[in-house]
């Protein structure tokens, strides 16, 4: 348990520095851009600390590699940029009292507090006793490949589009977003499920909690529906929404 406590005060050291420099830069948005990097400070304060078996070296791995690309992912795409809008409507519905305390519990500790629930996916394979590598972990890591590609693709493929001058104003509709029209999202989903999976060599109930937090997370709150809505009222996106998935992967519907 003592452990547990020190990755919790580690975590909360790192929000609070979080939020003491989005105060200073007045751009809560660089809590998006922490958040990969969140989860490598975890996976490697609690592997040091705790468990360092073959499932949980693999775990480490993983983590790191999900973690840093999708933190040099967002910072190369929002570091210069003014505050996300979303952030900006935070800060409207909140109005002038106590802005800043409000910021501070409804954006970064909130935070925190789902990326522990999600860290619950590979912490109690760092902290507890594991055993030796199984048939689990080679599938774990499977479906983790299968959901890195899906993100790290998705991610390329958009950015490519977005990058073409000559694709201005259009709808991206090409590469995986042919099967499903958040690939990243599936994909981030996919990893989580594969990292519990590792995990289940060393059994702990609770470890569900991470893979089911981050698919609502992507799919029901923060990811998809945020997209889905931005997008709602074009006509080109209601056709190309016609006919393909909206999260897993399929051939296109007629």
């Amino acid at each position: 348990m003592s452990l547990y406590l020190e990755i919790f005060g580690v975590i909360f050291t790192y929000f609070f520095m979080l939020f003491i420099l989005g105060q200073i830069l007045k751009n809560n948005s660089i809590v998006d851009i922490a958040w990969g990097f969140g989860f490598v400070v975890i996976a490697w304060y609690s592997y040091l600390r705790g468990n360092r078996s073959p499932n949980a070296s693999i775990t480490l791995v993983l983590v790191t590699i999900w973690g840093l690309r999708l933190f040099y992912h967002i910072a190369k795409r929002n570091i210069g940029k003014p505050e996300d809008f979303r952030y900006v409507n935070f800060r409207k519905k909140w109005g002038d009292h106590f802005p800043r305390l409000k910021a501070f519990l409804h954006v970064y500790m909130l935070q925190m507090v789902m990326m522990l629930m999600v860290s619950t996916s590979f912490l109690s394979n760092h902290v507890n006793n594991d055993t030796s590598l199984s048939s689990l972990s080679f599938i774990g890591l499977g479906v983790w490949l299968f959901g890195f590609y899906f993100e790290a693709v998705g991610d390329y493929q958009l950015k490519k589009f977005i990058n073409d001058k000559s694709n201005k104003g259009k709808l991206m509709v090409t590469g995986l977003y042919k099967y499903t029209r958040h690939p990243n999202y599936f994909g981030e989903a996919v990893m989580w499920w594969g990292i519990f999976l590792i995990g289940l060599t060393n059994p702990t109930w609770w470890s569900i909690i991470g893979p089911i937090t981050i698919t609502v997370l992507v799919r029901f709150v923060s990811g998809v529906p945020m997209l889905e809505k931005k997008y709602a009222d074009r006509e080109d996106f209601k056709a190309y929404a016609k006919v393909t998935n909206i999260f897993i992967p399929g051939p296109k519907r007629r």
